[in-house]
């Protein structure tokens, strides 16, 4: 692990000035089955994936001495084991950069919610320093690079609401409602690990198509399972399926309904905050990330 020699004074000052700070949106998973298991373990999916207006910020700044130094713990995650790193690390090698970053993160996604934090973090670190080092990577390579971090990167990288097969990797863009919804947090973090390799998990939920999908919706093949093992989750959702169709996003912890407008959702939101935090945004085609890295590269 790098070792940090600014104080905090410092660090705020540095983080403040840095040349790029873009967003890491979050995302949700409206439905999610799994269709199968490869050989090698791991899950054949098919989800729809939608981004929200919601995210942690990656602020960025160049280094001459190579080296990857996150100033932003996380806690329970070694510096080097952090996504952010890794990715970092995976387009030096790739690009063959001399270039290093500093780089902060400001958390706001929960950790364990399903709705992509630590995914989203890496995919905005490849997609940010790609453009701070011009590094000239096309988005199909960084999202081959963020694939081995894990199946969600790649969604992130390409910055569409899309249909996804195979691992995840396998993206065909769709353009859905851009509702207003409300993400309820339940103080519970999920390991998706758990979560897949458990016992109980469909996984042979017939495959279907993207026409099908769009017209009649589809499910989560990982909530009763969720439910489960996690009381507060179950509870969660008892509790918003009396204003809204709650529904559980990628492994969990957090649910989500969806309104047509932002008072409707913030309604709801406040009558439920006093027994389950939450947070109201809306959907989104286009990433939060896209959007600001074209704003960039237009100004």
């Amino acid at each position: 692990m790098q070792e940090d020699t600014l104080n905090s004074a410092d660090q705020q000052s540095s983080r403040d000035s840095a040349p790029l700070s873009l967003p890491a949106p979050a995302k949700l998973n409206l439905m999610l089955h799994i269709v199968g298991r490869r050989a090698d373990g791991y899950h054949l999916l098919e989800t729809l994936f939608q981004f929200l207006d919601y995210a942690d910020t990656l602020h960025f700044s160049p280094r001459n001495d190579g080296q990857i130094i996150l100033h932003s713990a996380i806690e329970g995650v070694a510096h080097d084991d952090n996504l952010i790193v890794r990715a970092a690390r995976l387009l030096q090698a790739q690009s063959k950069t001399k270039l290093g970053a500093d780089i902060w993160l400001d958390k706001k996604l929960p950790v364990g919610g399903g709705i992509g934090g630590g995914s989203s973090n890496a995919a905005t670190t490849l997609v940010g320093l790609n453009y701070l080092w011009r590094t000239q990577q096309s988005l199909d390579s960084l999202a081959e690079l963020g694939l081995s971090l894990g199946a969600d990167v790649p969604v992130f990288v390409m910055g569409r609401a899309a249909f996804a097969q195979g691992i995840g990797e396998k993206l065909q863009p769709v353009d859905l409602p851009e509702p207003w919804y409300l993400v309820a947090v339940p103080p519970v973090s999920i390991s998706t690990a758990k979560i897949f390799s458990d016992q109980c998990l469909t996984r042979d939920t017939p495959v279907t198509n993207i026409r099908t999908v769009l017209k009649q919706g589809g499910h989560n093949d990982c909530q009763a399972v969720v439910e489960m093992r996690y009381r507060e989750v179950r509870n969660a959702l008892i509790l918003l399926n009396k204003y809204v169709d709650a529904r559980l996003t990628g492994t969990g912890s957090c649910i989500f309904g969806g309104f047509p407008n932002e008072q409707q959702a913030v309604n709801i939101a406040t009558q439920i905050s006093e027994s389950l935090p939450s947070f109201v945004a809306q959907g989104a085609n286009i990433s939060m990330l896209h959007r600001a890295l074209q704003n960039l590269i237009e100004n």
